[in-house]
């Protein structure tokens, strides 16, 4: 087994609930410059390798609609809209039902990004924790030029048992989409 196939422990995300929204936290000592985050979050030949959709529109213009087309997902395009952009410090738009925020922060010899999804919906927080586990673990190893080690499919069906368990039954009763099934076959 690599050290890929388990993930660390810091790795994880963190369930935190608030009066009417739900969020995944997620902190990742990444060994790059904030600069080269924030071009991989931000410019479309960097994106591809890690976002699981394209995105369309200006993300640097506050209430710029945006649209959101999957890759290799058969599933119709998602709206949202830009809400900040602080080079290279802070990214947040909305992403169909959810918000996600980057922040980016120099740490030591590299940066460390503080990732938030947040969302109304407590019983897909496993489901989406994985997937965006999988996600900055893609950015990761994106950003060290190394090659996938993982499908990420394959990756989710490893992780997501664990979300299950850390943020409980209510977190964990919506899960992968027909259309994700329906490509990679039932969770």
């Amino acid at each position: 087994m690599s050290e890929l196939d388990m993930p660390l422990e810091q790795d994880y995300g963190v369930l935190e609930r608030g009066a009417d929204t739900v969020t995944v936290r997620f902190t990742r000592q990444l060994a790059h410059p904030p600069s080269k985050v924030w071009r991989a979050l931000t410019e479309a030949e960097h994106l591809a390798s890690w976002f699981p959709t394209t995105i369309e529109g200006n993300l640097g213009t506050p209430d710029a609609p945006l649209q959101f087309g999957f890759r290799e997902v058969d599933m119709p395009p998602m709206d949202g809209r830009a809400l900040e952009f602080d080079p290279p410090k802070l990214l947040a738009f909305v992403w169909g039902d959810e918000t996600l925020r980057f922040e980016l922060t120099a740490h030591e010899s590299g940066t460390l990004l503080d990732f938030t999804a947040t969302f109304a919906e407590i019983g897909k927080a496993a489901r989406d924790g994985a997937g965006w586990h999988v996600c900055l673990d893609q950015l990761g190893l994106g950003l060290a030029a190394r090659a996938l080690p993982f499908k990420p499919d394959e990756r989710w069906r490893l992780v997501h048992p664990q979300y299950v368990t850390r943020f409980g039954p209510e977190a964990s009763t919506e899960g992968p989409p027909q259309e994700w099934e329906d490509t990679y076959g039932p969770a």
